[in-house]
């Protein structure tokens, strides 16, 4: 089974992708993670993505486009993936087709966390709190949000176009949301077989 989880900044991709890819038995891809990762272990790669981070932009395609792909070739990903953080423009829609189709995969569903914006600055500048990310301030998150609007949400038209979008509301509590989510996937895919 191959998916994507799209949402703003903080609607709780990360945590939802994790259990998704769980019940599945998939890994559960994310751009974000593996760019905290090399910057963490001080890469070359992890200098370059975090003063990017820092200035509240996003890493160049090409970055992103040769991560992923360089990814969904390792082992555990041979039976499916859940890829959280990508594709976040149409240049990368069209990576990941042109990828998907030279591997003659096909997407299965793409699932869209719905949350209000307000509430999505309160939940991350609380994060940046706990966690200590210095990528998480109002102004850098509110930024974020407007690329995430101009960019991103774009997308969700074209996945809804192609019959593949599960729109989930990711309000309530941690698991009221994974429930909102497996039972919309299941629905959605038992529709579409």
């Amino acid at each position: 089974m191959n998916l994507l989880i799209m949402g703003a900044p903080g609607a709780g991709k990360g945590t939802q992708a994790s259990r998704i890819a769980a019940r599945h038995d998939i890994p559960a891809i994310s751009t974000g993670s593996i760019f905290r990762e090399n910057i963490a272990n001080g890469t070359q790669l992890g200098l370059q993505v975090k003063q990017i981070m820092d200035a509240g932009q996003l890493v160049s395609d090409e970055i992103t486009d040769a991560i992923v792909a360089d990814r969904l070739t390792h082992d555990d990903a041979a039976n499916g993936w859940l890829l959280d953080g990508y594709p976040r423009n149409l240049h990368q829609v069209e990576a990941l087709d042109e990828l998907l189709a030279a591997s003659d995969l096909s997407l299965d569903a793409v699932i869209s966390l719905l949350v209000d914006e307000d509430e999505l600055v309160e939940r991350l500048l609380k994060r940046a709190e706990i966690e200590g990310r210095s990528d998480d301030n109002e102004e850098t998150i509110r930024a974020r949000m407007k690329v995430y609007s101009e960019e991103t949400e774009p997308l969700l038209s074209t996945y809804s176009d192609r019959g593949l979008l599960v729109e989930v509301t990711g309000v309530g509590s941690v698991d009221e949301v994974t429930e909102q989510i497996l039972g919309a996937l299941d629905e959605f895919l038992a529709a579409k077989n």
